[in-house]
């Protein structure tokens, strides 16, 4: 097994939460967050093909979406990620499964309200990836996760892939995340009694694309 070492800042996530029975994908672990030298290179991601998939469920079924990508870069030497840095416009918040719709609107101004996101308050969440563990060509990315006010240390499952045309494409699998442990607690259980069935699952699911420009 090798370890890569690099600095990669991929900021993450918008949505509402996740579904109870995926508790063996829960991204958070007990590592310490650690202080990494920001690397500046140039912006290089495809924003337009780059996206943030969520998912969020309760007792009266779920809703998925997707964040843009607002910029960044990603750095590949020899199938290896070098660094890189991805920030994601939590203001694009967009709920497919409402799409278009009144009650879907009004979903997703909730999700950027101080209630979800506080979106006026922190318009971009961050991952600054620490290490790289690859086996097989089975990337585990660890890093730092900031979403508004807190940071922990998470691992994601995900792959490598560099076409002809020197497209590289990052893509995770999916994975989730306790988000009251990120200062979003609204409908969740652990802040609130008496909620019956109007309570939202803590954990929310992700997955993402990210493609560097040609």
């Amino acid at each position: 097994m090798k370890k890569i070492v690099l600095t990669l800042a991929l900021v993450s996530v918008a949505f509402l939460s996740c579904k109870e029975g995926k508790k063996e994908k829960l991204a958070v672990n007990d590592k310490m967050v650690e202080e990494v030298e920001v690397v500046v290179v140039e912006n290089n991601v495809d924003t337009e093909s780059s996206v943030l998939y969520w998912e969020g469920s309760k007792p009266t079924g779920t809703h998925n979406g997707t964040v843009k990508i607002k910029k960044g870069s990603l750095v590949v030497e020899d199938g290896e990620i070098q660094s890189g840095e991805f920030l994601i416009d939590m203001s694009s918040i967009v709920c497919l499964d409402l799409k278009d719709s009144d009650y879907g609107k009004k979903l997703e101004g909730h999700l950027k309200s101080s209630d979800f996101f506080d979106v006026a308050k922190y318009p971009v969440s961050k991952f600054v990836i620490t290490s790289v563990e690859d086996e097989d060509g089975e990337l585990a990315i660890t890093g730092n996760l900031t979403i508004k006010d807190v940071t922990k240390s998470i691992t994601i499952p995900a792959n490598l892939e560099e076409e002809d045309n020197g497209v590289i494409t990052l893509t995770s699998d999916e994975f989730s995340i306790d988000r009251s442990e990120f200062n979003v607690k609204y409908g969740s259980k652990k802040f609130f009694d008496n909620l019956k069935d109007k309570f939202i699952s803590d954990l929310m699911e992700m997955s993402f694309v990210i493609k560097t420009k040609e």
